[in-house]
């Protein structure tokens, strides 16, 4: 029960579980690192299970679990404490010193003088703590960030199926939840290093958050975990370029995007997955016709 692969999966499970604490703490800058780490694990304790020969259905099992808690759960919760920081009105005449200039929070962060949009941890920290004493008094409750756990919701379903589809033995049918999960967290990543700046980057993740863009993103994601879509796996049985090439193109692209566009490239790279995986589906139609 407790060899190597199953340790690194109970980290995995683990990994998850502190993400989760230091989401609802405010820390959405720290906790998408700890889903990172999950997914290495997730990783390593396949590849070891493999290499170790140790692999039967208890791991299976446990894998599936973790997953459940990294890859469903914490994801839904980081995109439910986004929610609650754009949604969740606190006392307007509350007022920190921060960045040299006296701020007064709402939905946003807003810099009287500026007149400028911004978002930072001590005002979702604000909002947090406003959501939390609504449910304590149990009156004016804000139930919209509820809406983040759409994405458990089909996870749970996802990783279900994975389990007993037998036709995933090499290839995905439906997007995998590590996969769903590194695209979402890119938001609390970007939002944490560019919501109290000015410039593009500022604007435009601040647009992404915004409920009326960031719900249909959830609600299309997690339907994606569940569709009859074929995905290619990142598994080779030889190197040859004949059979990998969307593969190898895969990988090329992600090693540009990563060297170019920094944690901006995260959710470029998933779309391109799909891209690329619905490409290959379209192809091998045509020469099967």
């Amino acid at each position: 029960m407790f060899n190597i692969p199953n340790l690194f999966t109970a980290s995995n499970l683990l990994c998850g579980v502190f993400a989760i604490i230091l989401a609802f703490a405010g820390r959405i800058d720290i906790a998408p690192y700890f889903i990172f780490l999950a997914a290495v694990l997730d990783f390593f304790d396949g590849f070891l299970a493999r290499l170790l020969k140790q692999q039967g259905e208890l791991g299976k099992q446990l894998d599936s679990l973790a997953d459940m808690i990294s890859f469903g759960l914490a994801p839904g919760i980081m995109i439910l404490v986004i929610l609650v920081g754009q949604t969740t009105f606190v006392d307007p005449e509350s007022l920190f010193f921060a960045h040299g200039e006296y701020i007064t929070t709402s939905n946003k962060v807003e810099v009287e003088a500026a007149g400028t949009s911004f978002f930072s941890l001590e005002a979702l920290n604000m909002s947090l703590q406003a959501w939390r004493t609504a449910f304590f008094e149990w009156k004016n409750i804000n139930w919209l960030p509820f809406l983040g756990l759409i994405i458990p919701f089909f996870s749970m379903f996802r990783l279900a199926k994975f389990n007993i589809d037998t036709r995933q033995s090499e290839s995905f049918i439906g997007l995998p939840t590590p996969a769903n999960t590194i695209f979402f967290m890119a938001f609390p990543l970007l939002l944490a290093k560019y919501g109290e700046k000015t410039g593009w980057e500022h604007d435009v993740i601040l647009w992404l958050v915004q409920p009326a863009v960031l719900v249909p993103v959830v609600v299309i994601m997690s339907l994606l975990l569940i569709a009859e879509l074929p995905l290619f796996a990142l598994k080779f049985k030889n190197f040859n370029w004949k059979g990998n090439e969307f593969r190898y193109i895969f990988l090329i692209s992600c090693g540009i995007l990563i060297s170019t566009l920094l944690i901006w490239s995260i959710p470029i790279i998933v779309l391109l997955y799909l891209l690329l995986s619905f490409i290959q589906h379209i192809l091998r139609k045509k020469s099967n016709a």
